[in-house]
């Protein structure tokens, strides 16, 4: 049996496939990890379901920390020049409209039929499919990490 990656060698793979221009939606866990490993020549750009665009990765000190600034998975964000936020409904109409380039969901089960359960997270002891499913059919590309 092969050893379990760690969660940052994993966010790490995950953004290797990260291309210049790309907008992505990174989902609760481990894919939320890899906005920390863009290589400084690409900018990528960042959707959330809860209406912000263009976020950049987690914070590394406590006075980075903004109360008013999370991503979706309830983790702080920083702040990056053009970022912007809108409203859910607005959100979702991207991810419907499939203007996602690759989304990066956090997968409980796979298939091997490619079946995805993902529906229940530790945070919080919530436990709710949230834009999984729209985020799965909607974007161009999906990874489940």
């Amino acid at each position: 049996m092969k050893p379990r990656l760690d969660d940052q060698t994993m966010a790490l793979r995950v953004a290797k496939e990260f291309q210049d221009g790309m907008v992505i939606n990174l989902g609760f866990g481990i894919p939320t990890l890899a906005a920390n490993f863009i290589p400084e020549d690409k900018e990528v750009i960042f959707h959330a379901e809860n209406g912000c665009l263009g976020y950049g990765p987690n914070p590394t000190t406590e006075a980075e920390e903004d109360f008013h600034l999370v991503n979706a998975t309830g983790a702080f964000a920083t702040r990056k020049p053009g970022m912007c936020f809108f409203g859910h409904d607005e959100s979702f109409t991207m991810i419907r409209g499939h203007h996602i380039d690759l989304c990066v969901l956090g997968g409980m089960q796979v298939s091997e039929k490619g079946d995805l359960a993902n529906w229940a997270t530790s945070f919080k002891n919530i436990g709710n499919i949230g834009g999984a499913m729209d985020l799965a059919s909607g974007a161009a590309r999906l990874i489940v990490l």
